[in-house]
């Protein structure tokens, strides 16, 4: 395949990784020093706890127009990045092209729907810690796997060619037949655990092990799938077992990649997470206390941080 990876950071680097690795023609479209090193050395350097440190060839380009029409677009920016990056997707859209995002939050999917209609456009989302640890490298950790399928209820043929395609590369990864539910259920773990390891600056063990800490995170939990509910979403009735137990499954001294970010005074996503749910949940009269909480006390550091960057 054809497959341009549009966000070559921590997961679309792992992920498109495996797949050059497995010989498949891989375009990274990246920027600045990131994209340089990957322009002067044929390709990223994927250092993975599953898979060991290998090397992951193909072309680095800035402008999508010269990546060409693609069989496969990964989109796995950062959700503070979509309203530039889905713009860049027309170029690389044919009329076989499937477009992939693997990213956290619910609506990815539609905005990309909005640029390139919604027949190219398949939803997934991905299990792990991964970022550029230096120009040219990415790191993966944590569980790496990943689920995908369609925007509604169902599992079609170009998903079962796919999967076959992902696997044969190394991937571990589930095709969903309810792939709108799945992203409920991490969104909803998503908005919960990562904005409470954010606000209270500390790792899993800590935050589920406190009872009133825990119970933070449950309520903020509940909250999301109520939301989804009243929106109609296809909530599986396992949601809550399913991130609670998700909750105590990820590992001790981890934290969420929005805290590390918060920490490091990187952009957050934030708006994508939170901020996307209590605007959701305003607009179907859901109330929302524990997710209105996490949101107020993030909301100026995540300003603050996108002002300093702006100004950069």
């Amino acid at each position: 395949m054809k497959v341009a990876i549009v966000g070559a950071g921590g997961v679309g680097g792992y992920f498109g990784g495996l797949l050059a690795r497995a010989g498949h023609e891989v375009t990274y479209v990246a920027r600045g020093l990131h994209l340089e090193a990957i322009v002067r050395n044929g390709g990223l350097r994927v250092e993975s706890q599953n898979d060991g440190d290998f090397f992951a060839p193909g072309s680095g380009v800035a402008d999508t127009a010269d990546a060409g029409i693609q069989d496969l677009i990964l989109f796995t920016v950062k959700m503070q990045h979509n309203a530039a990056a889905v713009t860049s997707l027309p170029p690389m859209v044919g009329p076989d092209t499937v477009a992939l995002t693997l990213q956290n939050g619910i609506d990815n999917g539609e905005q990309m729907a909005g640029v390139i209609g919604q027949e190219p456009v398949m939803i997934g989302s991905a299990f792990m810690e991964g970022r550029i640890s230096e120009p040219g490298v990415v790191t993966q950790g944590g569980p790496g796997t990943a689920g995908f399928g369609e925007m509604t209820v169902g599992i079609t043929e170009r998903g079962e060619r796919l999967h076959h395609e992902f696997l044969g590369a190394g991937w571990r990864i589930e095709l969903h037949e309810n792939m709108p539910g799945m992203l409920w259920k991490k969104f909803a773990y998503i908005a919960g655990s990562a904005a409470v390891c954010a606000a209270a600056n500390c790792v899993y063990e800590e935050m589920r092990n406190i009872p009133i800490t825990r119970t933070l995170i449950q309520q903020a939990i509940e909250e999301a799938l109520a939301v989804g509910r009243a929106s109609g979403a296809p909530i599986m009735d396992d949601s809550l077992e399913w991130a609670m137990n998700s909750l105590d499954r990820f590992p001790a001294q981890g934290r969420a990649s929005m805290a590390k970010d918060f920490t490091e005074g990187r952009p957050v996503e934030l708006e994508g997470l939170n901020g996307a749910l209590i605007r959701l949940a305003r607009q179907t009269g859901t109330p929302t206390p524990a997710n209105d909480f996490l949101y107020a006390v993030l909301r100026p550091l995540a300003d603050r941080i996108a002002a300093q960057y702006a100004a950069a």
